[in-house]
Formats: structure tokens, C-alpha cells, sequence
């Protein structure tokens, strides 16, 4: 069962890289090349917001922003213990990888998750190149690795001399991982879920391929902890009906190419949604992995609230071209009422040390809009 849950998971990271790597050089520039501004940091808190009876009842889209994009490190400067003995679970199955040097890392991913938690980890001095969406704090200078959007440019990794490259198989081709491993490049594959209890192993895991386990529990408990604070706060503000929790599907855009899917089970959006005390969509309709978007399913979806990358909005021309060029949108409660909510590509789906922060500021779009500033 945990080989089939594997095997989906990459199969669906596999394809959504794919899609991504395919429309790269038609889709407009993201607005957010760097992270979201900051918002302000005298947003009243979570716990102290009054939404309405009836969210389903406001209309108009929203963005959903970070009060601070900073990974804070649960650890100054820990000390690895090496050598350390992992397994690395890749396509062809798992073997054992011998850590020797962590001193120069390469962490790259779909979604920016493993650099984050090596940030988090109290590392990122050690990081030395980074993937289009490691963009937080502090990894603005790193020389990017990928090319095209999301494919790995071997010679690029090679030139930053790493001593340790972790990946999750998201991002590929993966035959020129496998060029890094022949050259003599540890390479350590992290398999974890695509959700809030998977960015807590994924904390687990890279601290144990970096010998610093004891940093990689404080940072999974934090992790928790957090998201378990945030998932209260936001079941006190939703409603307590289960008939008036909102209805919410993820969209994946990109509008220029056309490229369209709806989110399923094991993408991470079941989790996000489900989070946020909505009822996810997908999951009730039995979707899985990535669906392409459909009229048929789009009106049976039927959605309250559709949650959208902001650079994928924009490649559409925005909420109201969306609607336009997709009237099954147009006739769902969501479309009616404007209700998308879009948050940061590299943010929205990341899963890492900042999982609460990021179901906090979805939270405040999706309730309390105008707290969302």
C-alpha cells in the first residue's frame, strides 16, 4: 500500500512538472518571480477575526499573503554527525545512501519544500543553489539549478560543486539525477506526502540524511504544533454546519498554453482544503491525482470557492477573462460570486516549515478578506 501511495504521488509530481516544464516559455512572467510582499505585521490574529454566518455569501476574488515570507531555524547552526546511512526511495526502488559532507547542499523540488526545510533545519548557510521556487529570504543571491522552469540543468548543479543533493523525483529529467549519481554526487530522493503531516517527515527525513536528527524532531514537533493551532482557529471561525462549510476546489492555470487541471486526492490540495474546515471538492467526487478540467466536472463540481496560483490567474487574464473563457466556471456558485482566492505559486502548495503561516494567510482570503491585507 505505501509503494502505491509512492507511485502516485511521483507519478502526479511527474506530470504536474511536465505540464509545468511544457508551458514555461508560453506562460506570461509570475508576478511573484520573488516572494509576495510582506504584509503588515500588526494583522489582527487569527483567533480574533468574526466571519460571516454564511461564507458562501461574499463575493469578489482575493490574494492570500504571507505577513512575513522569513523561515525562522529551529536550530543556530547545529552540527551534523557524519557519516550517516539513509534510504533513498527513487523510481527504481530504494537503496541505502552513505552521507559523508553536507557542507555543500543542492535541495531542489516542485515547490521549493526541501530548501525550506533545510533553511528551517538551521542549514541554509550550506545551500548553494537553489530551484525557481526557492525564493524566501535569504536564497535570493543562490545561483538557480533549473532551466525552462522546472528542469534540473546538470552542468549547473555540477558548477556548484555540491556534496549532497536532495530531491523528491518532482522535478527531473530524471535521467540527469542519475547523471549527478554517475559523476560521484551523493543524491539522496526524500519520498514524503504532499501534506501537513508530510512536511513534519520531510523535516524528519532531510535532518536524518544531514545528521541532524535531534534539529529534525524540534522542527517536525513546531511544524505540529502550529498547524494544529492555525487547523483550531480556523474551525472556530468557519462554520459549525457542515451545510454551510464552504465547497472548494484547486485549480491548476496555465492560461496561455490552455493548460487546465482540477486537484485530486494525494496533490496536497485534499489536505490544504480540508484544513481550512471546507469540504474538499475532489475528494467527495472521488478524483485523484490531477484531472483535466472538463465542463462536465467543473459543473458538478459546482464550487463555492476556487483557490488558484496568483502566476496561473494571471495567465489567464485574470478571474473575470477566466470566467469568460470557460463558462462552465461562470455557472458554478464561484463563478457567479467571483470567489477565487490565489496565492503564490511557490507558496500555496509548498508544505514546510511555513505550513501554518500559509493556512493562516488562506484562511484570513477566504473568510475575513479584507483582513487578508
Amino acid at each position: 500500500m505505501v509503494a502505491s501511495r509512492r507511485r502516485v504521488r511521483r507519478a502526479l509530481a511527474a506530470a504536474l512538472a511536465a505540464v509545468v516544464l511544457a508551458v514555461t516559455a508560453c506562460a506570461p512572467a509570475s508576478p511573484h518571480g520573488t516572494e509576495a510582499p510582506a504584509s503588515a505585521a500588526s494583522r489582527v490574529p487569527l483567533s480574533q477575526l468574526t466571519a460571516p454566518a454564511d461564507p458562501a455569501s461574499l463575493s469578489g476574488p482575493s490574494t492570500a499573503t504571507l505577513t512575513t515570507a522569513e523561515i525562522v531555524p529551529v536550530v543556530a547552526e547545529p552540527s551534523p554527525r557524519l557519516p550517516v546511512t539513509v534510504v533513498s526511495r527513487d523510481l527504481d526502488g530504494e537503496r541505502e545512501v552513505t552521507v559523508t559532507d553536507v557542507s555543500r547542499i543542492i535541495a531542489m523540488d516542485l515547490s521549493g519544500s526541501l530548501a525550506a526545510t533545510v533553511w528551517g533545519l538551521g542549514l541554509g548557510d550550506r545551500l548553494v543553489g537553489r530551484d525557481v521556487s526557492t525564493t524566501f529570504p535569504g536564497t535570493e543571491e543562490l545561483p538557480v539549478i533549473t532551466s525552462n522552469g522546472h528542469s534540473v540543468n546538470a552542468e549547473a548543479v555540477i558548477a556548484q560543486r555540491p556534496t549532497l543533493v536532495l530531491t523528491d523525483g518532482s522535478i527531473g529529467p530524471l535521467d540527469v539525477v542519475q547523471q549527478l549519481r554517475d559523476v560521484g554526487i551523493t543524491v539522496v530522493f526524500v519520498d514524503t506526502a504532499s501534506s501537513f503531516d508530510g512536511a513534519a517527515d520531510r523535516a524528519r527525513a532531510v535532518a536524518a540524511a544531514l545528521g541532524v536528527d535531534e534539529a529534525g524532531e524540534t522542527l517536525a514537533a513546531r511544524i505540529h504544533a502550529d498547524v494544529d493551532r492555525v487547523r483550531a482557529e480556523i474551525a472556530a471561525l468557519a462554520p459549525a454546519d457542515d451545510a454551510r462549510r464552504l465547497r472548494i476546489v484547486f485549480l491548476y492555470i496555465r492560461g496561455a498554453s490552455g493548460v487546465y487541471y482540477l486537484f485530486g486526492s494525494e496533490s496536497g490540495a485534499d489536505d490544504l482544503i480540508t484544513s481550512l474546515s471546507a469540504i474538499d471538492v475532489a475528494g467527495e467526487l472521488g478524483w485523484k491525482g490531477m484531472q483535466p478540467l472538463t465542463d462536465e466536472a467543473m459543473v458538478a463540481a459546482n464550487p463555492d470557492l476556487i483557490l488558484v496560483m496568483t502566476a496561473g490567474l494571471a495567465s489567464a487574464g485574470g478571474v473575470d477573462r477566466l470566467i469568460a473563457d470557460k463558462p462552465a466556471i461562470a455557472l458554478t456558485n464561484a463563478g457567479r460570486n467571483r470567489r477565487f482566492v490565489d496565492m503564490a505559486d511557490g507558496q500555496i502548495l509548498s508544505f514546510g516549515p511555513r505550513s501554518a503561516d500559509v493556512l493562516d494567510a488562506l484562511a484570513r482570503a477566504i473568510y475575513v478578506p479584507e483582513a487578508a491585507e
